[in-house]
């Protein structure tokens, strides 16, 4: 890898400045494993100074005992490269360059220059966080330290969000020349004005109401536990856990749109072997379903493997079967069906909910769209859109038939 391409891509003034000024540390490293170039928090992460890390190999960030086994997991990235989190469900760890670790979240991402791969790595010190969480199951105190902490994440994405918005509404206006063209930046402005109108309303909104539960609940539980009333720290601290997954499920679907609307999703298809496939996102959605519903899954097909990309594949049962445990009542049976008609992959989900009213139903896949009938139920709009873009990427389609207070049936076609 030339070194010298980078350099070059970070003179364009915006993007040198959205790199230097980010609020994570950021790597970008060459298929040969040697890091190009570091944004200043990544330096500060590791301990070292301005552009130290230049031509250091990526292993030299990392603990002796990862080392080996990192150099396959990079090749391998390079072979097959898609945007993920690393270590998801255990903890990483980096070395700085004093000898010390620090526990560390990573996510990576990747380009294209001139053929080659370049892999961009987002990293974040988690160092407080992880005391905070330690800290956590000691002290009512530490839980507020927590929440504070969660507030400040959210705002911090939420003005990175905004920002991003603001630049593409720049970038849009800058790009003004034919008429036609003109044309189009016109109506995509107003599209994403749109989006930043309806994001700041439903962001406000959404993000305040866990948040308010979470600083609450934190002041209740010190009241409770000085009082010996266990039952209901138990009670205040699940309404916590149950706030911040709400939260993390909003921050995914923004972003999984924000993917979807730069084409940054790449389609990975493997063989599936559909029951062991099925079973674990049963598994996975168990502890979502509302107490005494039941996920009853028949298999009309003589499909024992499909071919497709098994992590939107996950992503559209886990938000269509989740759609039909949030609008059905306690106790109600969801069904899970699967055949092949044709040469096409089916499967379909039915639910005794409360349907959809009719005058609704052709805004369903619109962004931000909510029935008339949801009420006080949590979401943000943006499930079906997302799920129906995810179809689409398999080439599929999304169809549904609903009766206001009887339920719903969504039914989805794939090619096989």
């Amino acid at each position: 890898m030339d070194v010298n391409v980078p350099i070059s891509l970070v003179t364009n003034d915006a993007f040198r400045e959205i790199f230097q000024s980010m609020s994570e540390g950021i790597l970008m490293v060459d298929e040969g494993g040697k890091i190009v170039i570091a944004n200043p928090v990544a330096e500060l992460i590791f301990g070292y100074d301005k552009n130290e890390l230049t031509d250091v190999m990526l292993e030299e960030l990392l603990p002796e005992r990862y080392r080996g086994r990192h150099i396959n997991f990079r090749k391998g990235f390079n072979a097959h490269p898609e945007p993920r989190r690393m270590g998801f469900g255990r903890d990483l760890t980096g070395l700085k360059k004093d000898g010390l670790e620090v526990p560390i979240e990573i996510s990576l991402s990747y380009t294209k220059v001139q053929g080659k791969i370049l892999v961009m790595a987002f990293i974040s010190d988690i160092s407080q966080r992880k005391k905070a969480e330690d800290a956590l199951k000691r002290s009512e105190e530490q839980l507020i330290v927590y929440a504070a902490e969660l507030e400040k994440k959210v705002q911090s994405r939420t003005e990175a969000l905004h920002k991003t918005i603001q630049e593409l509404e720049n970038e849009v206006t800058e790009r003004k020349k034919a008429e036609e063209e003109a044309r189009k930046s016109l109506e995509k402005e107003r599209e994403l004005n749109e989006l930043k109108t309806k994001f700041v309303s439903i962001a406000s909104h959404e993000f305040r109401t866990p948040l308010s539960t979470v600083l609450s609940s934190a002041s209740l539980i010190n009241q409770y536990n000085d009082r010996g009333e266990k039952e209901k720290v138990d009670k205040h601290v699940q309404r916590i856990k149950s706030s911040v997954n709400h939260l993390t499920s909003i921050l995914n679907d923004f972003l999984s749109l924000g993917k979807l609307e730069e084409g940054v999703i790449d389609i990975n298809k493997e063989s599936i072997h559909l029951k062991e496939f099925v079973d674990g996102v049963h598994e996975e959605l168990s502890p979502v379903l509302k107490p005494g519903q039941t996920l009853d899954i028949a298999y009309e097909t003589s499909l024992n493997e499909i071919y497709s990309d098994p992590r939107i594949l996950r992503n559209i049962l886990f938000n269509l079967i989740s759609n039909a445990s949030k609008y059905s009542d306690a106790g109600k049976e969801i069904v899970l069906k699967f055949e092949n008609v044709d040469n096409n992959f089916v499967f379909s989900i039915h639910d005794r909910g409360i349907g959809i009213p009719e005058e609704d139903q052709k805004h369903l896949f619109d962004r931000f769209f909510r029935a008339s009938n949801a009420g006080n139920v949590q979401g943000t709009g943006l499930g079906l859109n997302i799920v129906r873009r995810y179809i689409e990427l398999l080439e599929g389609t999304i169809s549904f038939a609903s009766e206001h207070g009887k339920g719903s049936i969504f039914t989805v076609t794939i090619p096989i």
